[in-house]
């Protein structure tokens, strides 16, 4: 399967999923307090399926499948018989309407904890933060080669993803930041990130690119380039241990071994591990200039890290885990929206369809696990963005019922007309500012 179709497949079943339990939502909630459902539709357009329930209800799934909707029976949109009356939405009492509107982002919710339960049994295999190098401002502050990132601020870190989170947030945030590590020796220290300091510029998408801090990955050949100073000498699984007598631990330690060592040109001596025992190979270290200043390079490519962090639990300690992490989440995404709101965060951060179709491939290929995890990341920004006080969301009805609680009747037909153009409004700059933002990260 291409990437492209990949795409439109797992963006198909992923909004499918998460459109079919929102609606459903409203639809249950809306049945046990008698309101009678026309539609229950998942998609927009022109039915490609239909059918008929025990209770009247038409089942739909349309042609586009980007949104679905649940239709009820209400006098504002159809007439309704007198006798038939007690069965539409806006003869219910407030209490019930609302509990009818928020349904919906309240079933995504549970969803994203079902979700992210479901990941934990099974278990997200990740990388640990561990540190080859330090460079910059992460030098600066002492870390590293071999430190493993514990914590960042108060948030744990039993991860690479999480790390990475962490911070990023830390980066919008702009205080200093302390970071709790392991050391090389197992001790633990902690080093501050001066991210308040005026001048310094590290991208949020990016931050441990940014901050100097290069990641571990084990020195061992993962690929030999044809016709290269490698080529004949070292071989796939290779360990390389020493260059020069210089000790290597990590990849990202042989590149400037090499420089160090070949700066007249000589051969080099590589200690390397080879199935099970230890060889030394001479290797001719070739001058190379295709990808900036000339530099002395032998041809080789790392090996991939094998995943080192699993996160797993029983199903009975899974519960408070997904629990835990929908709160985390929830607190992220709110944070990053007020971010957005005072400008502390990037707009780019908005994403279309394009942009999560492409993670949605991206993670289904990582497994499972992964794939669980970002429905449940858009689970629960389906709940958030529902409730935002935008008219035409549900968040906009839930708005109009609580201001009819304080007044004591129902907000006048001009004022909704009015915020359903303007929630229109509000929702076609959001979804063109998403399409907008997909565009250029395709051109990236």
């Amino acid at each position: 399967m291409t990437e492209f179709f990949g795409s439109v497949w797992w963006l198909i079943v992923s909004l499918g999923i998460l459109v079919t339990i929102h609606e459903f939502g409203h639809y249950w909630v809306a049945r046990r307090c008698g309101v009678r459902v026309l539609r229950f539709s998942v998609g927009f357009g022109k039915p490609l399926w239909t059918r008929v329930g025990k209770d009247g209800t038409e089942w739909v799934i349309a042609m586009l499948p980007l949104g679905g909707y649940v239709k009820m029976l209400d006098e504002r949109e159809v007439e309704v018989a007198p006798h038939e009356r007690h069965e539409s939405f806006n003869a219910k009492p407030v209490g019930q309407r609302i509990a009818i509107v928020a349904a919906g982002p309240l079933a995504n919710l549970l969803l994203c904890i079902v979700l992210l339960w479901a990941m934990f049994v099974i278990g997200k295999p990740d990388l640990q933060a561990d540190i080859g190098r330090a460079e910059g401002v992460a030098a600066e502050v002492g870390f590293q080669p071999g430190d493993r990132l514990l914590a960042v601020g108060e948030r744990e870190t039993r991860s690479l993803t999480e790390a990475g989170i962490a911070l990023s947030n830390a980066v919008m945030d702009r205080a200093a930041t302390p970071v709790r590590v392991r050391t090389a020796q197992g001790d633990e220290a902690v080093r501050v990130l001066p991210l308040d300091r005026p001048g310094l510029a590290v991208r949020e998408e990016q931050p441990f690119q940014d901050l100097g801090l290069v990641l571990a990955y084990p020195a061992v050949v993962g690929d030999v380039a044809a016709g290269s100073a490698a080529d004949g000498r070292l071989q796939t699984g290779d360990r390389i241990v020493a260059v020069e007598g210089e000790t290597i631990h990590t990849y990202d330690q042989v590149g400037p071994a090499v420089q160090r060592a070949a700066s007249n040109g000589q051969t080099l001596d590589l200690r390397v591990e080879r199935a099970g025992r230890t060889v030394v190979v001479q290797v001719d270290p070739q001058l190379s200039n295709d990808d900036g200043p000339s530099r002395w390079v032998i041809g080789v490519l790392p090996q991939a890290r094998s995943e080192d962090a699993l996160l797993r639990f029983g199903p009975l300690q899974a519960l408070p885990e997904s629990l835990a992490k929908t709160a985390e989440m929830s607190g992220d995404v709110l944070k990053m929206l007020g971010r957005m709101v005072t400008g502390q965060a990037s707009l780019q951060n908005i994403s279309g369809p394009i942009t999560i179709a492409r993670v949605a491939n991206g993670s289904a290929s990582l497994g499972p696990a992964w794939f669980l995890n970002f429905l449940a990341i858009l689970s629960l920004s389906l709940c958030i963005m529902n409730l935002l006080p935008i008219p035409v969301l549900d968040g906009g009805h839930l708005l109009y019922y609580l201001i009819e609680l304080v007044k004591g009747s129902p907000v006048g037909e001009r004022a909704l007309v009015a915020g359903q153009y303007v929630g229109l409004a509000m929702l076609a700059s959001l979804m063109g500012l998403a399409f907008y933002n997909d565009i250029l990260r395709l051109g990236s």
